[in-house]
C-alpha cells in the first residue's frame, strides 16, 4: 500500500478530466487488460487515483497501479490493494526521452539482453518492446537466482 507518483501529461489519452466517470474509466481499462481483481473500486479526484480490491499477486497489484497511473490525467495512485501472496515489489521507474528496454535493461541489470525481461514484466500493458514513451512509468522486477 501506498501511493505512486506519475507525470500527469504522459500516458494514455482517456479523457480523464471529468472527476464523475473517471473512476468508472479507470475500472475499464484494468478490465480491458484482463487484470483480475475482485471488488475492484477506484476513485478519482484532483489527479489521484485511489484503487482498491483483492488481487492474487504482488505483480498483478503493481500492474494494476501502473495500469491506473500511466493514463494522462493521473498524476498520483493510492494503492489500497489487498494482496493473497506476498511477494517482493519491482522498482518502478520512469521512462525519459532516449530510453529503450535494452538500456533500461542494462542499466537495472547489467546485460542489455535482458530486455525481454522488462517487456514481458509489463504486459499486457505493452504490446511491442520498441514501442515505450517518456513518462511511462514501468515494472522492473528483480531478477531470479
Amino acid at each position: 500500500m501506498g501511493l505512486f507518483d506519475f507525470i500527469k501529461d504522459a500516458g494514455k489519452a482517456m479523457g480523464i478530466v471529468d472527476e464523475s466517470s473517471a473512476g468508472d474509466r479507470l475500472i475499464q481499462e484494468i478490465r480491458s487488460l484482463g487484470l483480475e481483481v475482485d471488488d475492484l473500486s477506484v476513485s478519482f479526484a484532483a489527479g489521484t487515483a485511489k484503487v482498491s480490491g483483492r488481487v492474487e499477486t504482488q505483480e498483478i497489484r503493481e500492474k494494476v497501479i501502473l495500469a491506473a497511473g500511466n493514463v494522462a490525467g493521473v498524476e498520483k495512485v493510492e494503492d489500497n490493494l489487498t494482496v493473497e501472496k506476498e511477494a517482493p515489489e519491482a522498482t518502478f521507474y520512469t521512462v525519459v526521452s532516449g530510453d529503450t528496454l535494452s538500456k533500461i535493461a542494462k542499466q537495472h541489470y547489467g546485460n542489455a539482453m535482458k530486455y525481454m525481461v522488462i517487456f514481458n514484466a509489463n504486459q499486457p500493458m505493452l504490446k511491442d518492446p520498441d514501442r515505450i514513451y517518456p513518462g511511462q512509468v514501468l515494472r522492473i522486477p528483480k531478477l531470479e537466482d
